[in-house]
């Protein structure tokens, strides 16, 4: 075609499909959103701030994000849709110009045993293919050097239909990795059988001591009816055979009242049903009884690594799997670039690229051997972000959950760094943050409030950092603040020594915790700080832990359960109208017969998204109609539930609701800065934050000496650093030691003394580097903290 005759547009009119560059919301009611309507750059980065509980999450997580990934599942097969989430519609009236959404969330990862840091990301995959090609002696293909995999040998015949019938001899033999002796686990469990049971007594006695065996429950029945023993005869008494069958019974079917169950040894049964779970992930109670009656050690075959003898004794330049998988990430990205071998190079280059990728991210200190349960929240959401790092995905929406958490100021340019270029591949960024260093490199910035609960899901701000610093919101008026170094650090009353603390990387460090005053263990993420705090600080009834493992609740679980408020109210309330207690329980007497105390009824539409609808019967109280005809100051039950803590504060303080054992539950929850939280807020819709704090406030009632906070400032808006400032205080004024990890510098400057670890991550810290006051490290500027609090206090 001549250029005469074109009839192309103009150069300079865009292109229709250029135009939807803005994602619109509009009429947002997610949980305490007020229907909130606005427009965010697409192919931008753009941070949402606010304080704690002011809807950040809400808008980003819970009505972007949720029907982003929503309607992508929607666009597979109902078949593919069985196996997904089922996620529910938003509460919002329009959402317009979506991407896909790539969530990086704060998450802990699985707590399976099994699972690595290794196995979490794709780089043991890669190593099992490496040394299935290159290991000498050559034992077999990948999977014989995957510790989860354990070998199999069968033999038998088969049927082949064709035509007339078949039997074809079929052997069948996989060559896993697995040690048989721990099964992939790396540690043997050794039971102490006086924690199990009371030899002096018969099981119709209750001799059974395991938590859940109570002398009524299927558990106990099913050793009482079986036959193999006698109930009514002391354990002390029994013979070889029945202790041996009441101990160690293989697994036999049988019927008891009526019912098939499966018989074995109690030994066996503990062990499948408590031993096989992961620690962390069991209830208080069954872990108290782990931890008395279960000592887990070493596994003696193959001394901690997992694998079998073979996956062991196959090498590469004298290297083994588990030799790999236990060295520090950094050094093992060294020794994968002296590999060089043209048979695997394309895989090389890939496992490069991920160890790499571990280093660039600040997570070069970790192993791949490393446990996934014990990452820290931050940790988490970093191995996380390795998988995106490499993608070619362009044009998606990737959404971050405080990615700053848990890293100190030197690591948090890298992060910003890492969050530019997903920016600059043409990605939309979404960061809900607190930290101003983060917050300076937005384009965009969203901030929420103006306060949190109630009296927050509004937008009050929208445009760049510079137009937030001038304007007069909460954010924007404390942007700039900056604690100072006290003149005068308190004197201590005593000393927690320490010594020779050799945990994870620490070297031998002997160190005086001062005691009676503000102390801050601090560092580079990786230094030794949790090692030297959880590991070496001895753990018994006067140190008060509250770290940042998530709280287990279910959707029924609310402030008021997990507090134990909810048990003087209920009191208050019996005791005023002269009925039971159990009435003023949502589950148990007093629950709604419609939902069950639920509020709403859950429809499953099987291959579609289930619907929750609000109970037509209690309109959501959860409660029977009777028992909202009983009052206490004139409120019923479900209107005290719907109170904020700082409504509650006032109600049971004084006239004919006085209740001093919920005042002081309430105190302490006002204290941490929970005043807006309602009382029956479901613990599912907390922000990691609240959440924290709510385990602080429950354990402030702790008889405990020692209190040690681990980043208490995670999910802390600039204005509520200060409060918590406060309440430190306030606990060592009133006689308590508080030791705390943490980053923020606004905590480091307000602190009596210092603690600092390093120089580095991994091998490079686990030395102390500096013991003394904020002051002292401000002006020796000897460590790289030192150097950061300098700047930020302007000396």
């Amino acid at each position: 075609m001549s250029k005469a005759t074109r009839t192309d547009p103009e150069p300079s009119a865009p292109h229709g499909a250029d135009s939807h560059d803005l994602i619109r919301v509009l009429g947002a009611r997610e949980n305490n959103l007020k229907d909130v309507s606005i427009e965010i750059p697409k192919r931008r980065l753009t941070v949402f701030t606010g304080v704690s509980g002011s809807g950040k999450s809400s808008l980003v997580f819970n009505t972007i994000a949720a029907e982003s990934q929503r309607l992508i599942n929607e666009t597979y097969s109902s078949f593919v849709q069985g196996f997904m989430p089922t996620l529910a519609r938003p509460e919002v009236d329009v959402l317009e110009g979506l991407t896909t959404a790539i969530i990086v969330d704060q998450q802990r990862m699985g707590a399976d045993p099994r699972s690595t840091v290794g196995t979490a990301t794709d780089a043991n995959a890669m190593l099992r293919i490496l040394f299935s090609r290159l290991g000498k002696p050559h034992i077999g293909p990948p999977s014989a050097y995957a510790f989860n995999v354990p070998s199999v040998s069968a033999s038998g015949a088969i049927t082949v239909e064709r035509g007339a019938k078949k039997a074809v001899k079929a052997t069948f033999n996989r060559t896993g990795g697995m040690c048989v002796r721990c099964e992939g686990r790396g540690t043997v469990s050794d039971i102490d059988l006086t924690q199990l049971y009371d030899d002096s007594k018969s099981l119709n006695e209750g001799a059974i001591t395991i938590p859940g065996y109570g002398s009524d429950g299927w558990n106990m029945r099913l050793y009482k009816e079986s036959g193999f023993v006698d109930p009514d005869k002391p354990i002390r008494k029994y013979t070889k055979r029945e202790l041996h069958d009441f101990l160690h019974h293989e697994p036999t079917r049988m019927k008891i009242a009526g019912i098939n169950m499966t018989y074995e040894g109690l030994v066996p049964r503990i062990q499948k049903s408590m031993l096989s779970k992961d620690k962390e992930a069991m209830q208080p109670h069954i872990r108290a009884f782990v931890d008395r009656a279960v000592a887990f050690t070493v596994c003696p075959e193959c001394e901690g690594t997992r694998l079998s003898e073979g996956a062991r004794a196959s090498k590469i330049k004298r290297i083994s799997i588990a030799d790999a998988c236990a060295m520090q990430i950094s050094d093992l990205a060294e020794w994968v670039r002296g590999l060089d071998e043209p048979s695997v190079a394309p895989l090389l280059a890939a496992l490069r690229q991920t160890l790499d990728s571990f280093v660039e991210i600040g997570l070069g200190y970790l192993a791949l051997n490393r446990p996934a349960g014990t990452l820290s929240g931050g940790e988490a959401q970093r191995v996380k972000m390795i998988r995106h790092l490499g993608s070619s995905l362009t044009d998606v929406t990737y959404v971050f959950d405080e990615p700053t958490a848990g890293l100190h100021p030197h690591d948090i340019q890298r992060m910003n760094d890492l969050l530019l270029r997903l920016r600059d591949k043409g990605n939309t960024v979404l960061v809900v943050e607190h930290k101003p260093e983060t917050i300076v490199i937005a384009d965009h910035v969203v901030d929420l409030g103006p306060g949190a609960g109630t009296g927050g899901g509004s937008v009050c701000f929208e445009g760049t950092v510079e137009e937030l610093r001038k304007g007069g919101t909460v954010t924007g008026r404390h942007f700039d603040d900056r604690a100072k170094v006290k003149e005068t650090p308190r004197e201590p009353t005593g000393a927690l020594e320490i010594r020779g603390a050799s945990a994870n990387n620490l070297r031998d460090v002997d160190v005086d915790i001062p005691l009676g005053v503000l102390v801050v263990v601090t560092g580079v993420a990786g230094s030794g700080k949790s090692s030297l705090v959880h590991g070496s600080i001895p753990g018994d009834e006067v140190v008060v832990s509250v770290d940042q493992a998530p709280i287990r609740g279910s959707r029924r679980s609310n402030p008021a359960t997990y507090t134990g408020l909810l048990d003087p109210i209920r009191k208050a309330f019996a005791k005023a109208n002269d009925v039971k207690p159990a009435l003023f329980s949502a589950n148990s007497e007093g629950a709604c017969p419609t939902c069950n105390g639920a509020g709403v009824i859950y429809t499953d539409l099987a291959m579609m998204a289930g619907v929750a609808t609000t109970c037509e019967d209690c309109e959501g109280k959860r409660f029977d109609a009777s028992v909202l005809e009983y009052h206490l100051g004139g409120r019923d039950i479900s209107e005290v539930l719907a109170m904020s803590v700082d409504e509650a504060v006032e109600f049971f303080g004084s006239g004919e609701a006085q209740t001093p054992a919920a005042q002081r539950v309430l105190a302490r929850l006002a204290d941490v800065g929970l005043g807006y939280l309602t009382l029956g807020q479901p613990l599912t819709t907390l922000s990691g934050g609240e959440r924290q704090r709510l385990k602080l406030a429950t354990h402030m009632a702790d008889k405990g000496g020692v209190y040690v906070l681990d980043e208490p400032t995670t999910g802390l808006h600039l204005a509520d650093v200060e409060q918590l400032l406060g309440l430190l205080d306030r606990l060592v004024d009133s006689g308590k030691s508080v030791i705390v990890v943490e980053h923020h510098q606004a905590v480091m400057a307000h602190a009596d003394w210092i603690i600092d670890l390093g120089p580095g991550a991994g091998h490079d810290g686990g030395r102390l580097v500096f013991e003394g006051t904020p002051a002292d490290l401000v002006a020796a500027r000897s460590t790289l903290t030192g150097e950061h609090l300098a700047a930020y206090v302007g000396a």
